[in-house]
């Protein structure tokens, strides 16, 4: 075993006992980890003296320090700002990392003469303007700055727009002035006072405030109308219901709770995923989840202590209230709660329900990858498997379906999936044999049953996965098809619902619901529809066909069999019509070839 280079028997007595930030160094001098702690002294030291009771990745990381400073600060919560600004700077080995929130876009409200609306990566264009965001989902800031398009004459040229060059007419308007966009403040067509009254609402606005926005226009509304202004009033009341119309969209919680944090944590052996919702007047107006790789065996407290500092200054929030899913024993300057009934707990379930989604999703994704998949059908297939709970993937499917109209001419079709892909000369028609009437699950039994039996006689491949159309009902049948050729069991089957798509699994009351826009159901969906097809096609066919037998057999002298010989060979009426008289008196003899011909020739 590796030992401990580091005094720390000189160098531990020596720390306070003390709120502050530790920092180790390796042997080249570099910061391998910064820590924050209550007691310094306590902190540091349950490195050293408790050394073969960590995880192999801490005992890595004590073997390696040569050297420790520290900083006092005056509460814990200085010390948790401290750590969380220096793990920025130096990006130690040893601590967890956050992704680089430069990748998510901002929208940036310029500080220059008639602000523009911009949006922006760069942290650094904080000097440029007011930044806002980041926007984790780029549809919804792209959604907003439309919004802000269609409420207000916001400029979107790069003119310099100062007095001397607005005075001395530099610029002309443009296009943008001319379609209502814009109100022409290069020419002075605008007052900065009156272009920074609009530039206002948009600070509320990307604030998540509607309400100045909203009083905003009903003021102006209301001006235009004393001033017998009514088509101008009429536009001001347009965009008041467009801002109503935008909010009703949002996800609005309860304006009694005003403004809020909420996080919740889940986390596994290697990685800790944390949601965050961040609620101004009673609306979700931000939301992220992200996956914090570990390094040590940091606990699901610690990580998401640090991850509330980190994003709540990212996303500059001053919310005095903080609610999680587990208890946080620390100073956040703000009231930290796990709420157990109400809105608040609703929002903290929402939050949890995210972040599950989140690791769930990315668990997929690397099943996926494990699984060599290396295109769409290949990933379909493997959500299937981890959705159905299979033990392989499922690359040959058959799906069963019943076809019958008032109980007449009953047919059943079973399609074939290869890959994902239908496998149509493995496709098969049958037609019922020992079931009389329309009785749907004796059908579906009779006809399972036959399938297996054949492929087993044949010793042909089983499939990976049978699907039935139908309900528990149509299921039980096809299981008590497989239990009487003693393979059940040995077959994944389930079966599918019309009504609201459920998935049923044998012996099993409860259904499965699938996300409708999960490829995996579509593929279901695809492989039932298509054994409906299949068999639909069939049926009227035969119907068709009986029906074309029944007309011939109304021709004196020709029997059923006669009809059903004729038929088969010519397949249509009209081509026994014009079929030349020798090969029908070749097949069925002169007599009946005469009576057919003067039959058809009285009903054409």
């Amino acid at each position: 075993m590796s030992e401990i280079t580091f005094d720390y028997k000189t160098e531990l007595p020596k720390l306070p006992e003390e709120p502050g930030v530790y920092r180790y160094f390796d042997e080249n001098g570099e910061i391998i980890y910064i820590g924050k702690a209550k007691n310094l002294k306590n902190r540091v030291s349950s490195y050293f003296y408790n050394f073969n009771r960590h995880d192999r990745k801490t005992r890595r990381l004590v073997i390696h320090i040569r050297k420790l400073e520290f900083t006092i600060v005056p509460t814990e919560y200085d010390a948790l700002l401290l750590e969380n600004t220096l793990i920025k700077k130096y990006q130690p080995r040893f601590n967890i990392l956050l992704r680089d929130d430069k990748m998510y876009p901002f929208v940036c409200v310029t500080n220059e003469r008639f602000p523009r609306v911009i949006t922006t990566r760069r942290i650094e264009d904080k000097t440029k303007g007011k930044l806002y965001g980041p926007f984790v989902n780029s549809k919804a800031m792209y959604a907003l700055l439309e919004m802000f398009s269609q409420l207000y004459t916001i400029r979107t040229c790069i003119l310099n727009l100062s007095e001397e060059n607005v005075a001395s007419k530099k610029f002309k308007i443009c296009l943008e002035f001319h379609i209502g966009n814009c109100k022409g403040p290069c020419e002075n067509r605008q007052s900065e006072e009156d272009y920074n009254k609009e530039v206002e609402q948009v600070h509320h606005i990307l604030r998540g405030n509607l309400a100045p926005a909203k009083q905003y226009f009903v003021q102006r509304m209301q001006e235009s109308a004393a001033k017998l202004a009514f088509e101008e009033a009429h536009q001001f009341k347009l965009k008041l219901d467009f801002l109503q119309s935008y909010q009703s969209k949002a996800t609005v919680v309860n304006p009694a709770i005003k403004d809020l944090d909420v996080f919740s944590i889940v986390s596994d052996e290697n990685a800790a995923y944390i949601n965050y919702l961040k609620v101004i007047n009673g609306t979700i107006t931000q939301s992220q989840t992200l996956e914090v790789k570990k390094k040590l065996d940091e606990t699901e407290d610690e990580i998401l202590t640090m991850l509330i500092v980190e994003l709540r200054q990212l996303y500059e929030s001053e919310s005095k209230e903080i609610v999680t899913n587990i208890p946080l024993d620390i100073d956040m300057k703000a009231e930290l709660a796990v709420p157990q009934i109400g809105d608040k707990r609703k929002l903290m379930e929402m939050s949890l329900k995210n972040v599950m989604y989140f690791q769930r999703e990315k668990a997929e994704r690397e099943a996926i990858a494990a699984s060599g998949a290396t295109n769409k059908r290949d990933r379909v297939l493997v959500k299937l498997k981890q959705d159905l709970q299979l033990k392989s993937i499922p690359r040959h499917i058959e799906c069963f379906d019943n076809s019958n109209i008032q109980g007449t001419n009953p047919v059943s079709a079973m399609v074939c999936f290869i890959n994902g892909q239908p496998s149509v000369r493995d496709y098969r028609h049958y037609i019922p044999k020992t079931v009389e009437g329309p009785n749907d699950f004796a059908t579906m039994k009779e006809v399972v049953g036959r399938r297996y039996a054949r492929l087993l006689e044949e010793k042909a491949d089983l499939p990976d996965l049978i699907i039935i159309d139908g309900g528990k009902g149509q299921l039980s049948a096809a299981c008590e098809a497989l239990k009487e050729l003693n393979i059940y069991g040995q077959i994944p089957i389930v079966g599918i619902a019309k009504r609201l798509e459920e998935i049923y699994f044998p012996e099993d009351s409860l259904p499965l619901y699938i996300d409708k826009k999960s490829e995996s159901l579509k593929l279901i969906q695809r492989c039932r529809d298509e054994a409906h097809r299949f068999g639909i096609t069939h049926h009227r066919d035969r119907r068709s066909r009986n029906f074309l037998i029944s007309s011939l057999e109304s021709a004196p002298g020709i029997g059923k069999l006669t009809a059903t010989k004729v038929l088969k060979q010519f397949k249509t009426i009209s081509n026994i019509k014009n079929a030349p008289e020798d090969e029908l008196i070749k097949l069925v003899g002169k007599d009946k070839t005469h009576r057919i011909k003067e039959f058809l020739e009285k009903e054409s």
